[in-house]
């Protein structure tokens, strides 16, 4: 039965590399349509396999574990290349196909009029599979081919079009390309793909070193023998190999000091801003810390520092997001956010709770990116929010389906986000880390607000494109069917927290806060009060006669 199920297995892994491939052949030809639906298709082939392989494991309990080929065998030295199917590697999976079929299907619109049609989606699809051996490996080298491999695919992507010039400097803070507060890009896509490619080889080598001090002394990179053996070393050796794992973890996330490259990445298309921003790149680093937690466990002081750069890093990037104009840079900020909060839920020994709010993360961060990138194709590539506005009577369905996400974003009963991001301030609250849960109670108002600010900028109030000559108009039909199911997850994937937790607790600790009832609804209260203070706040003051919005 066992053999069965390994067939899922190579489906949902090489399926993307197939689609990959296929497209690298028209690579330098004219667009052909083909390609966007079959690596469509072979994305969707490994969604359902993938869905498939969580079904078997949630229902049997069952690891599949397959180990395709000795890929080094020196000496005593044996490294094989083999993959695993458990409770934490399924979730991603799962996670990384549903969001990455609907941005393939989105692309197919998006990229349209493209001339390098082909070559997107060749880069897109090898992500994914990057992505894939990154999540499905059972090693740390395994682990480590798929991290550059996600490198590589996002300098490619990040870069797609490196014909473009950089924006000229300038002495006007609001048009300054390197001003948070300006709607003008920062520099040219080749450069934000260097930027973002050597920054990451940098944290790498962090991440290299933490490799080689596992292997030198356990003698092994398999996860199974590391996390058995890892306790019998010395507490300032496993202190080392954890903060230098980290410090890799923190380029991938973009956590500070690594944090620049993240908001200059969206010079790439808008559909390879939703992938690396939901399901890949970005949340690798998470999922490292959570796949390695056996680790971080023995150590909790690096803990501690990690979840307190989280709570850093959230705020700050919260405050930046609050005063951006440029539409992607403040979804971009929102992610580097919510990335913070996960670390501080990962920091805090709340694995399953980093790893529900990534996936819940996934799916309305994705919806933001792609009608983000509706709003852009139907305003001539605008991203100043000022020069927006009333788009919600041309475009409704995106303006909809954006609230929804937004709405999310903002942790508003009954979405997803209410539930992942209170169980964050909750663990928080349980450790004692009441410094921490303050900032991140803080840091909940301003998400709120700046989601609705940008919702009000774009879809509401006076319309401020006539001057330019924009004739928006709502995205094809397919484009919008790809984000609803996204939109759907957005919405009801927090109602599955109780199944999450029995099936996720397989492989992670079990952390339950132990807060007695009147203070976990406490809790709760408090943290939807702000959220839903900050919407109304956000409603309001753009909204009303007399703003410089209503004037803009």
């Amino acid at each position: 039965m066992e053999n069965y199920f390994d067939k899922y297995l190579y489906l949902a892994l090489f399926a993307p590399l197939v689609g990959s491939l296929f497209a690298a052949l028209f690579g330098n030809s004219k667009k052909a349509q083909i390609v966007g639906i079959v690596t469509s298709v072979l994305l969707a082939v490994s969604m359902v396999a993938s869905v498939v392989l969580m079904a078997y494991v949630y229902s049997t309990d069952e690891i599949i574990h397959v180990n395709m080929m000795d890929w080094i065998a020196i000496g005593h030295v044996a490294i094989p290349f083999g993959f695993v199917v458990d409770q934490v590697s399924v979730t991603m999976m799962v996670v990384v196909t549903v969001v990455s079929t609907m941005v393939h299907i989105h692309s197919n619109g998006y990229m349209d009029h493209d001339k390098s049609f082909n070559r997107f989606f060749a880069w897109l699809s090898a992500f994914v599979f990057s992505m894939m051996i990154l999540v499905m490996s059972d090693n740390f080298a395994g682990l480590f081919i798929g991290w550059e491999g996600v490198g590589l695919c996002s300098w490619g992507l990040i870069g797609f079009w490196y014909h473009k010039a950089d924006v000229p400097h300038s002495q006007d803070i609001t048009k300054s390309p390197f001003s948070t507060l300006s709607p003008y890009s920062a520099v040219s896509p080749s450069w934000a793909a260097n930027e973002a490619f050597i920054m990451n080889r940098v944290a790498d080598l962090g991440m290299l070193i933490g490799m080689f001090l596992i292997f030198w002394n356990i003698g092994s990179l398999q996860y199974d023998e590391v996390f058995a053996n890892i306790g019998m070393l010395s507490h300032e050796l496993v202190v080392a190999i954890a903060i230098f794992l980290f410090i890799g973890a923190m380029g991938k996330s973009a956590q500070f000091p690594f944090n620049t490259w993240l908001a200059n990445a969206m010079e790439g298309p808008t559909p390879v801003s939703a992938l690396i921003h939901a399901a890949t790149m970005v949340t690798a680093g998470v999922y490292l810390v959570v796949r390695t937690n056996e680790i971080f466990t023995i150590v909790p002081e690096v803990g501690y520092f990690i979840a307190g750069l989280g709570a850093f890093v959230a705020i700050g990037a919260a405050s930046m997001a609050l005063v951006a104009t440029n539409m992607k840079k403040i979804i971009a900020y929102s992610t580097l956010s919510q990335l913070g909060y996960m670390f501080v839920a990962a920091g805090l020994g709340a694995y399953w709770v980093a790893l529900f709010h990534l996936a819940t993360h996934a799916f309305f961060k994705s919806v933001l990116f792609l009608g983000a990138g509706n709003v852009m194709h139907a305003m001539n590539d605008e991203i100043n929010i000022k020069n927006m506005g009333g788009l919600k009577k041309h475009m409704p369905k995106t303006a909809l389906i954006m609230t929804v996400a937004s709405l999310a974003l903002a942790g508003i009963f009954p979405l997803a986000g209410f539930f992942s991001k209170d169980m964050i301030l909750e663990s928080a609250f349980a450790n004692e880390a009441y410094i921490l849960w303050t900032v991140l109670w803080i840091t909940a108002g301003l998400t709120a607000f700046y989601s609705f600010r940008l919702v009000m900028y774009v879809f509401y109030g006076k319309e401020n494109y006539h001057h330019l000559g924009y004739h928006p108009h709502e995205s094809y039909g397919y484009v919008i069917a790809a984000m609803t199911p996204l939109a759907i997850l957005a919405v009801v994937a927090g109602w599955f927290e109780e199944n999450f937790v029995e099936f996720i607790t397989k492989s992670l600790p079990v952390w339950e806060g132990h807060l007695e009832h009147n203070i976990h609804y406490m809790l709760i209260g408090v943290t939807s009060a702000i959220a839903i203070f900050g919407v109304a706040f956000a409603v309001i003051k753009y909204m009303k006669t007399g703003t410089y919005f209503s004037n803009a």
